[in-house]
């Protein structure tokens, strides 16, 4: 959005920013819930999360997920036309994530893809039309998901065997999925780059990166541990800052050039 929005000094107005945010807040709360409702009984049975179910009543984890749904889809009528007509694809981009391990292993790069289609959708709300620079961000947030992902799947490989469901930790193995993490985090720092370069975003960005290897390394190195513990910190943690720190800077960057 920070970026699209650059010929207005990275700020598209405060309609459209909290439309877009409105349209953040009900597609993750639509997509949990939808999570939670497809796990509902595996959860049960999984030691991490054996207490989730009881945060939330089924009948009302339905109820919110359609009308989080559906409240999504509404607010995308006040953006723009190509969002509205984009916006049943991407709920049901954002729901088969939750389906996805029980027939393929690449589970982990469905939620990548879930959540690689944020830059694309904040870039078609300000400008109405596709461009290269979210689509390269979006390969890069694939990457970033996929990987961190593979890591928090650690602490459930066991389980998730035990009821036949698939990922990449279940079929590489600890050892194997920990490995194709760090590629893809290779991967992500690429994309960064590459959003960087092809939006033409300035020198404040590119110093700003400079601190997300060493954090992907932190983290890497705390996954080989095997400490679920400090695994289940270290992930929340570490791509915490990472979030973080690419607001802080897109924002620096854009305040800068005004």
């Amino acid at each position: 959005m920070v970026v699209a929005a650059s010929s207005t000094g990275g700020f598209p107005g405060w309609r459209l920013f909290g439309l877009i945010l409105l349209c953040m807040i009900f597609a993750r709360t639509a997509a949990m819930t939808f999570n939670r409702i497809a796990d509902w009984e595996i959860d049960k049975r999984n030691p991490r999360t054996a207490g989730r179910h009881k945060l939330l009543g089924k009948g009302a984890a339905i109820a919110t997920c359609l009308i989080s749904a559906l409240l999504f889809v509404g607010t995308t009528f006040f953006i723009n036309r190509i969002c509205l007509l984009l916006s049943p694809m991407a709920l049901g981009i954002i729901f088969l994530y939750s389906l996805t391990k029980r027939f393929t292993h690449a589970a982990q790069f469905f939620l990548g893809l879930a959540l690689s289609v944020s830059p694309v959708g904040a870039w078609l709300a300000v400008t109405g039309s596709f461009a290269w620079p979210p689509i390269i961000l979006a390969a890069g947030v694939l990457c970033w998901v996929a990987g961190f992902d593979m890591i928090y799947a650690t602490q459930d490989v066991e389980a998730d065997r035990r009821e036949g469901l698939r990922s990449m930790v279940v079929w590489l193995g600890v050892p194997g999925s920990l490995k194709l993490a760090g590629w893809l985090h290779l991967g992500m720092l690429l994309g960064l780059i590459g959003f960087g370069l092809s939006a033409h975003i300035g020198m404040i960005y590119f110093l700003g990166l400079i601190p997300v290897p060493f954090l992907l390394i932190y983290e890497h190195r705390i996954a080989r541990t095997l400490d679920l513990g400090k695994i289940n910190k270290a992930f929340f943690e570490t791509n915490a800052v990472i979030g973080l720190l690419f607001v802080v800077i897109l924002v620096a960057d854009r305040i800068w050039k005004i």
